[in-house]
């Protein structure tokens, strides 16, 4: 099945920031690629669920029991852990720090393990880069191809983590003013149609998304009280027909798990479902024309290449294009913020 199941892939979980920097030394570029052991340190710790074991303290030995690993190895990435501050330990006893266990400790209110787990599951993507690079795609089966069930709960529980930070800045710089119908297309979750509903009491949203992740959305949708208003279709983004006359059509980081050529479909297809005077909102990853800025797009368009057939970031002018040629009007991109770029049919 071709990559449909619907949001962005986390900036926080990719851990992509800052911006373009100086011209790197030697001594930085050796310490970089070191980085990759503490990382897998942090990203088995939180595979194995290591922090809730061990709970409020607990000794190498009593953590190995609880996960059935080995004792002798459990105590040394544990110690580890506690070198690089992720734990602390005192007369043999392990202990999480408080941020660590608010976030890391089933249970807690923010835990999110569940969410975290997608960004283990870039290792084995950004594992194969050499590969991707050598073939011109992901070497590895992509993620959102494979349909496992384990990686979509992950996947949606980090995009729905992310989204729900950032849905009610995106209602507000999008605005709902005419707005009666909107399709939001790759939904995922549903935490934007969610946003959009609760911001207008007569607005009507539609989510569409893979069956695997049509069920997710509902339940967001249930416990938000919307089910009279936000409903769920399922459908495969990349060559469905998305119906008629809907006043705004969402895209929120669905572009960069594209080609350029299912990106042109895409909007020829969103076009078709918009009436007359009715918006296509893209909000994604924009390269500066050069393509080496910003930083986390740039980067964003390498985690793109290991992880799917043919996806990537894309420049403004790129969109323009594309929206030009589906035959899109009074294309804009607001100053603030950057991600995003509206286009009227």
């Amino acid at each position: 099945m071709r990559p449909s199941i619907a949001a962005a892939f986390a900036l926080l979980a990719c851990g992509f920031a800052g911006a373009a920097g100086n011209p790197m030394s030697y001594s930085e570029f050796t310490r970089i690629m070191g980085s990759f052991q503490e990382s897998r340190l942090l990203l088995t710790a939180v595979e194995l669920d290591i922090f809730t074991a061990v709970g409020d303290g607990a000794s190498a030995a009593q953590v190995a029991a609880k996960l059935k690993t080995n004792p002798r190895a459990t105590e040394t990435f544990l110690n580890a852990l506690a070198a690089v501050g992720a734990l602390s330990k005192q007369e043999g006893v392990f202990r999480n720090t408080p941020d660590i266990a608010r976030r890391l400790v089933s249970g807690s209110p923010e835990y999110a393990r569940p969410a975290l787990m997608h960004t283990v599951h870039m290792w084995t993507g950004w594992s194969a880069l050499t590969e991707s690079i050598r073939a011109g795609t992901a070497a590895a089966p992509p993620g959102v191809e494979a349909q496992d069930p384990q990686w979509t709960g992950a996947f949606i529980a980090a995009m729905h983590r992310n989204a729900a930070t950032n849905a009610a800045a995106l209602v507000r710089d999008v605005g709902v003013t005419g707005v009666r119908r909107m399709i939001d297309i790759g939904g995922g979750s549903g935490a934007y149609s969610i946003a959009f509903a609760q911001a207008k009491p007569d607005l009507r949203a539609e989510v569409l998304d893979l069956a695997a992740v049509a069920p997710i959305a509902q339940k967001h949708i249930d416990e938000a009280g919307l089910s009279s208003r936000v409903t769920t279709r399922v459908g495969d983004l990349t060559k469905d027909d998305f119906g008629r006359d809907y006043d705004l059509a969402l895209l929120s980081a669905i572009c960069h798990m594209l080609s350029p050529e299912e990106n042109q479909d895409l909007f020829r297809r969103c076009h078709r479902a918009l009436a007359p005077g009715g918006r296509l909102v893209i909000r994604d990853f924009i390269l500066e024309p050069g393509k080496t800025a910003p930083r986390p797009a740039a980067m964003f368009a390498v985690h793109m290449l290991v992880n799917t057939r043919g996806g990537s970031t894309y420049s403004e002018q790129e969109y323009r294009s594309w929206l030009e040629s589906a035959g899109f009007v009074k294309i804009a991109r607001p100053a603030s913020p950057g991600d995003l770029i509206v286009a009227i049919r």
